[in-house]
């Protein structure tokens, strides 16, 4: 085969579920493009996916357990996207991320950077690269963290989405990323956002100053029992507490949070002015 990409299994899962993928196939004797057809995707993203050029996603795999018979198999291609997924996040996270897809409401806190759920996609892609660029991550990992995020994000317009309370740091909107071009962009998402009628988008200005009970990014999850979990991280790790007991002091900081932020008016104002490039 012309300019045939040889795979090394060992160097990340992305490479091994590649390589796993192009042997599945050619087991059978499937040419890309049978393959393609089998499952409803071009071949040249088949081809992507078994070169780690393009990390995979749960549909693709999900598709893929369909065609190789490996559904709810210890050996399916879903099982094994999710744990390239689980790889390139914080310990605590993936579970985070299950219990968001079922919250019926959703209370954000970040601080410096805007929060995943509401990042488009230019934004996240310079967050991803830029730790790429720090040798943080490999460009790999990058790509599979914008994917992860996109997944994420669809859960934002289910049939019966949840609401979302964000408070953002005001250090969210006026730290630069990416440039003019990219901010702009993402401070119109944000405007866009907060028109939604789920949703309550405020600004915590630098003004209250010691009245800002969190250090550090906060997630709270309503789910359907209306039980609350919290999740919140530091630099390298993730903790998500279920226990009512810690949970609602956490709770009971953020409704003063929000007491002390800027109403949604005011910060969708605050933003409209950045974007103007005024003070």
């Amino acid at each position: 085969m012309v300019n045939r990409k040889e795979l090394d299994p060992a160097r990340s899962p992305a490479d091994a579920y590649g390589d796993r993928l192009r042997r599945s196939r050619e087991a059978r004797g499937w040419s890309q493009d049978e393959l393609a057809v089998s499952m409803g995707y071009s071949s040249q993203h088949i081809s992507a996916v078994e070169t780690a050029r393009k990390p995979p996603t749960s549909r693709f795999s999900r598709k893929a357990d369909a065609v190789f018979g490996t559904a709810g198999t210890a050996e399916s291609f879903e099982r094994e996207s999710r744990r390239i997924k689980q790889g390139v996040l914080l310990e605590g996270f993936p579970e985070y991320v299950g219990c968001e897809g079922r919250a019926v409401e959703i209370r954000l806190y970040n601080i410096g950077i805007v929060p995943g759920l509401l990042q488009t996609p230019e934004y996240a892609r310079v967050l991803a690269d830029s730790a790429v660029q720090r040798g943080a991550i490999s460009q790999g990992q990058a790509d599979e963290r914008v994917a992860f995020l996109a997944e994420r994000q669809s859960a934002l317009v289910r049939p019966r989405p949840p609401m979302v309370f964000v408070t953002m740091d005001e250090s969210c909107i006026r730290r630069p990323i990416g440039g003019s071009a990219v901010m702009d962009a993402q401070l119109r998402r944000l405007v866009e956002f907060a028109s939604l009628p789920h949703v309550l988008l405020q600004v915590a200005p630098y003004e209250i100053g010691e009245r800002r009970p969190f250090d550090l990014p906060v997630n709270l999850l309503t789910l359907s029992d209306r039980s609350v979990l919290c999740y919140a991280e530091s630099q390298t790790q993730g903790h998500l507490e279920r226990e009512s007991m810690a949970v609602l002091p956490t709770l009971t900081a953020y409704h003063q949070l929000q007491g002390e932020a800027l109403s949604p008016a005011a910060s969708v104002a605050m933003i409209e002015e950045l974007r103007k490039g005024t003070p």
